[in-house]
């Protein structure tokens, strides 16, 4: 999946243990909209450096996968979800930055295929192409 939004805000690295960290950020959406929205998304493990090269502020495109999990506790079952990006890129558009800084073109900073993700505008005229 696909999403562009403004970087609200971008979270240090958290170690979370010695083989495992994350690192969390909030994308506006909607930003032009009366009611915009703040999408927090995680980015994990050697990625986590992407977000350094990104100001708040900047436009970004983010590519991402949809994660669920559930988790029994003593108040019963609950159920997480997680968007997990896997792909950061600059919009062009403001002129002084390039469309897609030059550490993003290395084969080991993306996994699969880009030209597959559906894109998301937060038009839903736009994204009408479910059966229902």
């Amino acid at each position: 999946m696909e999403v562009v939004g403004t970087l609200k805000v971008k979270f240090d690295t958290q170690r979370v243990s010695d083989r495992f960290q994350k690192r969390d950020f909030v994308l506006t959406t909607e930003a032009n909209t009366p009611y915009p929205q703040y999408v927090s998304f995680q980015i994990t493990q050697d990625k986590c450096a992407l977000l350094d090269q990104y100001n708040e502020g900047d436009e970004l495109r983010v590519q991402f996968n949809l994660r669920g999990r559930e988790w029994n506790g003593p108040q019963g079952i609950k159920y997480f979800n997680t968007l997990e990006a896997w792909r950061l890129e600059q919009v062009q558009g403001n002129g002084n930055a390039p469309a897609q800084p030059a550490q993003q073109s290395q084969p080991n900073n993306t996994i699969g295929n880009a030209s597959a993700a559906p894109v998301f505008t937060g038009n839903v005229s736009d994204n009408d192409d479910l059966p229902f």
